[in-house]
């Protein structure tokens, strides 16, 4: 007789252990150091390519449960997270994972950076937000443009949302942007200075 998912013994993880060895990881790959423009415009002396941890097999997983772990700290409800295509695709999908992983159902899904002018007009894909409270994700935010995009979508298609949340806060104005124009609490679970960075 098999197991169900409910009835399955969940793994156990030691959410202190996985954010460090996450910050180590993003310390060793993702931090670029050297001269480049962000998508903002500004200019900076590194760079932090999350997507170097996002779809690294170590990472991926550690991301999804430090993000989980992060909102049950803020104590923010949901069933989806997702938000603008790409760089949340990774990290709504390691959300879901880890939650799969823990015996928990969370859905996500992906905002598109244009609603589809074919099939049925989505702007956010997956299952259906409406009615649903749910997180907007993003791998790093400067601005908060990213991630206000993605919140205008969702609430249009009806979605909650209860909360931002981002892996790495560049300290740049996103949190206090994306607060006083979305009205919600914006979330990250790591600061530049976490990670050395002036």
């Amino acid at each position: 007789m098999t197991e169900t998912a409910a009835s399955a013994p969940q793994p156990a993880f030691d959410p202190a252990a996985d954010r460090r060895r996450l910050q180590e990881l993003i310390s060793e790959l993702a931090v670029v150091r050297g001269k480049v423009t962000l998508s903002s415009g500004k200019e900076a002396d590194y760079y932090i390519d999350l997507r170097r941890i996002t779809l690294q097999h170590e990472a991926a997983p550690l991301v999804g449960r430090v993000m989980r772990h992060l909102l049950a700290g803020a104590d923010i409800d949901y069933v989806a997270a997702g938000g603008l295509t790409m760089g949340a695709d990774p990290v709504g999908t390691a959300v879901m994972h880890a939650a799969a992983q823990q015996g928990q159902a969370t859905d996500t899904f992906v905002v598109r950076k244009a609603q589809k002018s074919h099939g049925m007009g989505r702007q956010v894909e997956g299952p259906s937000v409406e009615g649903q409270k749910v997180v907007v994700l993003e791998d790093t935010s400067t601005t908060g443009g990213s991630a206000l995009t993605a919140v205008d979508a969702v609430r249009a298609a009806g979605g909650l949302v209860q909360a931002v949340a981002v892996i790495v806060d560049r300290d740049t104005g996103a949190k206090e942007h994306i607060e006083a124009t979305a009205g919600v609490p914006y979330l990250f679970a790591f600061s530049k200075n976490d990670l050395g960075l002036d």
